[in-house]
């Protein structure tokens, strides 16, 4: 369950975070999945969940925002949804010169900290260390 690794590594960087900034502790954490990311949402929460005791995540609530995989043709720039399975052959024109636009996506897209009124962007917050 590689869920766990990914839940353990937002925790460490959000930790780490913290550990600059002074914040104590975490409302929410928002991150961004793609579909395409080979990753199980349920199974995400659950490890959050049980990795977060005794850390500034310990009462944050993990908020996983889905992305769904696009792709384009590199014959008639026709765009569409890959869906799962994945089709990488464009429905246009049935060509497989394709290029994947979204949907492979894990990131940390935002942290909410309690000792803050308002959302901290990720990228920002590692800025400021």
């Amino acid at each position: 369950m590689h869920e766990m690794s990914i839940a353990l590594a937002v925790i460490e960087q959000v930790e780490s975070v913290a550990a600059r900034t002074g914040e104590r502790a975490a409302l929410t954490v928002r991150l961004r999945v793609g579909e395409l990311a080979g990753v199980v949402p349920d199974a995400l929460a659950f490890a959050f969940e049980v990795a977060r005791a005794e850390t500034v995540l310990r009462d944050a609530e993990l908020v996983v925002e889905g992305v769904p995989g696009r792709a384009r043709c590199g014959v008639c720039a026709v765009e569409w949804a890959v869906g799962l399975p994945p089709d990488l052959c464009c429905p246009e024109c049935a060509g497989a010169s394709t290029e994947l636009l979204c949907g492979r996506e894990l990131q940390i897209v935002d942290v909410c900290w309690a000792d803050s009124v308002q959302a901290v962007g990720y990228a920002q917050a590692t800025q400021e260390g």
